[in-house]
Formats: structure tokens, sequence, C-alpha cells
């Protein structure tokens, strides 16, 4: 995309994690200059050291509960990528605190500064703000159906609601420019299984000969979407003034069961692993809940900015598994 007059200052929260230093990656390439902020709690060096011999880009270790820090660095950008967060069902799960203070108190900090200095904010939310709802495809008015208050699994859906409910009350309060972006599944190279995410971790044990672990029956189902549609369709959105205010779902809306997935991974790598089914409960906690299928309605997003994915689940899984292939062999993948 090409840029107006001068370069735009873009600053991402949470910018060495997996979708961030991808966002970071399409900026440069705009002609942004773009600053990072993380602490690198779940993110990585390794996911942006590429970046790093850039002319326009720099990077703070630092958290955004960093009062002093946030300051400075809003008010030196013209737009917030907010993309610090907890994520991932194993780290919510574990550390369910955690989950709730960097969630809602990063969110906080960064729309009082950001309405301080009149910056935009592109809030990125989840899938998860849905829960059990059974209304598929979800579209964006679709409601919320949470399990109970002692499901510890649903404190990272309510924690990225209130970000959603403070962000469109700036908007609606203070006029603050935000859009917010509900990501369904999203892969890609970078991504780690450490923290729940079934595709890397599915090929890292069919590349490493190790059983493959689906959970429960394998019969839930969602929808993958590439990093590079899904960062496409983030700067695009940050890019259009009619989207300020709104809210969208970015992913692709194509099914595949966990089960299947599990197996064309095994195929796609000729791995010997053997497909293994456990429960929820070994794998997470007692009492765990999932939800059967995860379809996101992508009409609203296709009116706004002409959204159409390219890249296929196939394609996709081909650029992890080479760069999973390249980092195992590296010794570089310890997450």
């Amino acid at each position: 995309m090409k840029r107006k007059q001068g370069v735009e200052r873009a600053l991402i929260t949470g910018g060495a994690g997996f979708i961030g230093s991808h966002l970071a990656e399409r900026l440069l390439e705009d002609g942004y200059e773009v600053t990072i902020i993380d602490d690198l709690s779940t993110g990585s060096m390794q996911n942006i050291e590429h970046l790093r011999v850039h002319h326009r880009f720099s990077f703070a270790i630092e958290t955004i509960l960093n009062l002093t820090v946030m300051d400075r660095l809003i008010s030196e950008c013209d737009i917030v990528f907010h993309f610090a967060a907890a994520v991932g069902v194993r780290l919510i799960v574990e550390n369910p605190v955690g989950t709730i203070e960097t969630n809602v108190l990063g969110t906080e900090i960064v729309l009082k500064i950001a309405n301080r200095y009149r910056k935009k904010v592109i809030l990125p939310s989840t899938s998860e703000i849905y829960g059990k709802g059974n209304s598929i495809p979800f579209s964006e008015e679709s409601d919320r159906v949470l399990g109970s208050m002692t499901k510890s699994r649903w404190s990272y859906s309510s924690s990225k609601a209130v970000d959603e409910f403070l962000t469109l009350a700036y908007h609606s309060m203070y006029k603050l420019p935000v859009v917010i972006i509900r990501l369904f599944n999203t892969i890609g190279p970078r991504q780690t299984g450490s923290y729940g995410m079934v595709v890397p971790r599915f090929i890292k044990q069919a590349l490493r000969g190790e059983p493959i672990t689906v959970y429960a029956d394998g019969k839930q189902s969602r929808c993958f979407a590439d990093v590079k549609d899904v960062v496409d369709a983030i700067v695009k959105l940050a890019n259009c003034p009619e989207a300020n205010g709104q809210i969208f779902n970015v992913g692709k809306d194509e099914e595949i069961t966990i089960e299947n997935l599990a197996r064309k991974i095994k195929h796609k790598i000729e791995s010997s692993s053997e497909i293994c089914y456990i429960s929820y409960e070994k794998a997470y906690v007692l009492g765990f809940e999932d939800m059967r299928r995860r379809v996101p309605d992508l009409t609203k997003i296709r009116k706004f900015i002409d959204y159409k994915p390219q890249i296929s689940l196939d394609q996709s899984l081909m650029d992890i598994i080479k760069d999973m292939r390249k980092n195992m062999a590296n010794g570089r993948d310890k997450k």
C-alpha cells in the first residue's frame, strides 16, 4: 500500500509475538516507521531479529504497564496496533490472573494515553468473544454465550470483552478513532505451540515422530487463516476511515475438523506419528469446556475492504513445516 505524504509512525505493542512481528514486517515494507514494545513474556527476539537492522525500526524491551515509557512511545507515533495480550488456551488456564491484568489494564493504559494525544488505536480481539454460542457463522452482532464463572477457560473471553467495551466507550465519548478486529484462528511461521495453538503443536509432533495428540473426539472444527492474509486485512482496515468505531471478524470461513487437520499434517510430512486421542481433562484441567465449531461471518469485512483471503490451508501448512524444519535443524525450536 502506497503511503500518503510523509512517513507514518506505527507503534505495535506485543510486536515480538507471532502476528505482531508479521505486521511489523508488512508496515516496514509499506514505508512506515515501526516501533515495537514487548516484554518478551510470550514474544521472542527470534521473531524480529531480521527487522532490527532496518533504519525505520526500533524496539523497546518493556512492559506496557510502564506508564512513562508508554506515554513517550504513543506520543511519538501516529497509530497504535495494540497486540500485547495474554493469548493461548494453555496460558489462559494456567495463569488467569495474568490474563485478566495484562489484557484489561494494558488496554486501559493504551486507550487513556492514545486519547491524550489523539492517536488512532487498532485493537485485535478474538473469536473467543463468542464463547459457546451456536449461531454459526458468528456475525459481529451475534450474542455471546459463556460458561460458568468457575471455569477459568472463559476469563480470556471476558477480559477481551471488557477491552472491546472500553475501546468503543472511548470512541463514543471522546471520538477516539478506533477499530476492533476479532481474529479467528490465524496460522503461519513463527507461531509457537507452547500456549495451546494446535497447528504448530501438531507439526512439531509429526516432525519429531511423536504421537499427534488430538483432544476429545477430534470432531470439533475450526477455520484457519494465513497470517499474511490477516495482516493485509488489518492494514487495510487501519487505513479505511469508514471502519472507525466498527468491529470486524477477520479470518477464513472454510472449516476443517481437528482430526482431519491432524491427518493432513501427518500426510504432508509423511510422518510415522500415530494420531492419539486424549481428553480435555488430561490436556488441561477437570471440567475444561470447548466449543464444537467456530466459523466467522465475513460479510461485513468484505463490504468494507473487499476482503478475499488468498492463501490456502495447504500452502500455509507447507510454509509452517518448512520454517519449523529450518528452526529444528538450527536448534531454535525450544518453544
